[in-house]
């Protein structure tokens, strides 16, 4: 089965597919790490971020993988090209530059055949912005999770200060959210967008645990 969560920057999607992954025992698949890489890859070479052939080149070569402990359904390390990035994409750096680099066609098309390889044989729950869309239209379960710019902003400060990495001024990234968000749902290719089967999950107001239940429920009615 396949769990799909899309939504926009900052709407709680890897903290979501995460505790959904955990409760119902699934793999969970970061594809926005995915994309982080890349965009790390283009930044880290001195690549401009205009060279779509220069970083199609670079996502068609990336070996990306994630690392996962014992028993862990989620990865507690992603590497590329044998390089450990774990915290190295989580920078306003990348923040900044990932919207770019994954509107780039090839990019996009060398990273989902991935992600399709990758949830060929297992349970998993996965998100991104074109999972419901793009990646796996035909998905069991598909949600669409957004939430108030505000709140998508103040959550995303408190994780970046948690783990030590990140811009964590909210209004800073508030005008990159809304940046982000003009630049995901413009673009050509796979522009941030709900299907039109999934179910629709506005998570401002409740807590984790009240919208990991109710994904949770969808998956089990699905299995049924």
């Amino acid at each position: 089965m396949i769990v799909a969560i899309d939504g926009p920057a900052g709407s709680g999607k890897s903290t979501v597919a995460k505790q959904v992954a955990k409760n119902l025992g699934f793999h969970y698949m970061d594809t926005g790490a995915m994309y982080r890489c890349i965009a790390w890859l283009a930044l880290d070479g001195g690549v401009d971020l205009d060279d779509a052939a220069r970083i199609g080149d670079l996502a068609q070569k990336a070996q990306i993988i994630f690392g996962h402990e014992a028993g862990n359904p989620l990865p507690s390390s992603v590497s590329v090209n044998g390089t450990d990035v774990t915290r190295a994409i989580r920078t306003h750096e990348v923040d900044t530059a990932v919207s770019r680099v994954s509107a780039i066609p090839a990019v996009r098309e060398a990273l989902v055949a991935m992600q399709r390889t990758m949830a060929a044989t297992d349970d998993v729950v996965m998100e991104g912005r074109d999972i419901g869309t793009v990646v796996f239209p035909n998905a069991e379960v598909k949600v669409f999770l957004t939430a108030a710019p505000e709140e998508r902003a103040r959550r995303r400060a408190a994780q970046n200060a948690a783990r030590g990495v990140g811009e964590t001024d909210p209004d800073v990234i508030l005008a990159s959210i809304r940046e982000r968000d003009r630049q995901d749902s413009t673009r050509e290719t796979s522009p941030l967008k709900p299907a039109e089967d999934a179910h629709m999950l506005d998570s401002t107001g409740f807590t984790i645990d009240e919208v990991c239940a109710q994904i949770a429920e969808l998956a089990k009615e699905a299995r049924a």
